[in-house]
């Protein structure tokens, strides 16, 4: 059960909404829309999320030429507390909501979610997103940006961003072929300002099972991409790879790499949050899709499942990773 495989689950529709410095990255021209402020026209940063939220869906609605009232069922998950931005968003649209939470790993738990109620047709359309904040997160999970404390060289940036997909059984150019449920891995690593160290050998955990599981190998896929453990977390990964003489094939990047230029942009590492997997998933990967650069993708996102209070008592960071494989329909 460690990977669950789907014949009927597709990608009817996407998009991707994020903030001034994610527009001003390497992958810019993929995106749906962009915020010039991080405010997003709110009074403050956590509806600012709710912002980026509800446009990702208005966007995503639209494409598909549906309306809420089209949809079963909702997945959803954010950074926040009681998952603050998820609820808050959802709590007009009157329609059946599963709230879940894999830290940074969450775009991946919330579509694979999605995809197995509709393989077993519990629901026809179901809609699935994940957002994050730079501000909102790190007022929760380190200093107000406000405060101006300083970071140290191994942080990571948390991604402004919301992505969300409409998933559905009737065929589309876009597949969901499988997913992968991570476990906890934990390696005793404690210091929270380097996540994606302790999040590097979940990644190496769950692309092992993957491949074993589906007789595969990295270079039976286009690209493989891990959420955010950016730049010394995805070394650390490769390290693991090289040890374990698994050949990637030069096919494994990482989002927190990908959505940002790291020479230029002040982000320390990278990228991080549970809006940087999916909103680099929901631009660049599922657009090269459609458009026939790629055939087959996955996407491994990553989540550190820290507390800050079990980081106060110096307990370490239990980490997870959970993988989606999407593939292009060439009959569609």
């Amino acid at each position: 059960m460690e990977t669950i495989y789907f014949q009927n689950v597709y990608i009817t529709s996407y998009s991707s909404v994020v903030g001034p410095m994610e527009q001003q990255g390497p992958l810019k021209d993929y995106f749906d829309y962009a915020y010039d402020d991080l405010y997003c026209g709110q009074k403050n940063f956590e509806k600012a999320e709710q912002a980026l939220l509800q446009k990702s869906v208005d966007l995503t609605l639209a494409k598909s030429k549906n309306t809420i009232l089209n949809i079963d069922m909702i997945i959803g998950g954010d950074l926040l507390n009681q998952l603050t931005t998820s609820h808050y968003f959802a709590r007009h649209l009157n329609k059946p909501f599963i709230g879940m939470y894999g830290a940074c790993a969450t775009s991946s738990l919330v579509i694979g979610q999605g995809a197995m109620l509709i393989e077993s047709k519990s629901a026809k359309n179901i809609l699935a997103f994940t957002s994050s904040h730079v501000a909102t997160a790190e007022r929760q999970f380190r200093f107000p940006n406000e405060y101006g404390v300083q970071k140290k060289e191994t942080t990571t940036s948390t991604v402004t961003a919301a992505g969300s997909v409409l998933l559905s059984s009737k065929p589309n150019k876009i597949k969901v072929t499988a997913f992968t449920i991570g476990k906890i891995i934990d390696w005793e690593y404690t210091d929270a300002t380097n996540m994606g160290i302790a999040m590097a050998p979940a990644a190496y955990d769950t692309l092992v099972t993957h491949l074993k599981n589906s007789n595969t190998s990295c270079k039976d896929y286009d690209v493989i991409v891990t959420g955010d453990l950016s730049k010394l977390g995805f070394s650390f990964f490769m390290d693991l790879l090289h040890q374990d003489n698994i050949n990637p094939y030069n096919r494994i990047n990482d989002c927190g790499l990908m959505i940002y230029d790291i020479q230029q942009q002040k982000v320390f590492c990278g990228g991080s949050g549970c809006g940087c997997s999916m909103s680099v998933t929901t631009s660049k990967l599922f657009k090269d899709l459609e458009a026939g650069k790629y055939k087959r993708v996955m996407v491994i996102a990553t989540g550190a499942l820290l507390s800050t209070v079990a980081v106060q008592q110096k307990e370490s960071i239990p980490c997870i990773a959970h993988a989606i494989v999407y593939e292009r329909m060439n009959d569609i």
